[in-house]
């Protein structure tokens, strides 16, 4: 089995217990890191009506919902939210949650979405998880309408962390695993959370990669003892 296979098919596994799993490791504090994602995009994005929101890496939904509840609380009229993940076991649970969305099960090398039909494609703590990146990166902007908004929320690699940032590092290699793997009864997966961000992109490449993908960088910053990072680009 392929790496991408393997991890669509171990995401299959934990869905029933994801969320909860999510919760308790994160404390609640993704919340507003979302919000955050969602309140910044809109302001930058500077326009009251949005035909489609994407989100790639979709999971169970969370970000999609956040999407919806902050377009309200910003009076912003959004069109369409769509869900894309590989994942037939995490849409499954997000098609529970949210029935009003529309979803896709799809890789995100291959988004089922016209050329430059897509105002604001998010993927939160997803893009690690994607083998092929820079192609993906590729096809964010192929579906992207000139000047729409690629959003990523993601735990970035530290190459000189802090005090504090090593405290995290602990918390994500010791700790986290053992909850997730209590919980889900598959401590694998969760053991795969720290190996995947250490195998995974700095903030300065992941920016790198964006340009190189025909995006302008509009905002890069790191959250909680840098636990998050939210990158905004914008396509040329």
């Amino acid at each position: 089995m392929e790496k991408q296979e393997k991890i669509v098919s171990m995401f299959d596994n934990i869905a029933p217990t994801y969320d909860t799993a999510n919760r308790v490791m994160s404390m609640g504090v993704d919340k507003s890191w979302r919000r955050k994602a969602c309140d910044l995009a809109y302001r930058l994005y500077a326009n009251d009506s949005i035909d489609k929101i994407v989100d790639v890496a979709c999971g169970t939904g969370d970000m999609m919902n956040f999407w919806k509840k902050r377009s309200e609380i910003n009076a912003i009229a959004v069109g369409e939210i769509v869900g894309v993940d590989p994942s037939k076991g995490m849409v499954g649970v997000a098609r529970e949650k949210f029935p009003k969305f529309n979803y896709h099960i799809a890789k995100a090398t291959e988004i089922p979405m016209k050329d430059g039909s897509v105002d604001i494609l998010s993927i939160t703590y997803g893009i690690r998880n994607v083998v092929e990146r820079e192609e993906a990166l590729r096809e964010f902007n192929r579906v992207l309408k000139k000047g729409g908004l690629v959003v990523i929320l993601e735990f970035m690699k530290n190459e000189n962390p802090s005090l504090l940032g090593k405290l995290r590092d602990f918390y994500m290699n010791r700790v986290l695993p053992k909850v997730g793997g209590f919980i889900s009864k598959n401590l694998e997966a969760y053991e795969y959370l720290p190996n995947s961000i250490e195998d995974f992109s700095t903030v300065e490449n992941m920016k790198t990669e964006l340009i190189e993908a025909g995006f302008d960088i509009l905002y890069a910053k790191s959250f909680s003892m840098d636990i998050s990072t939210l990158l905004i680009a914008k396509k040329q």
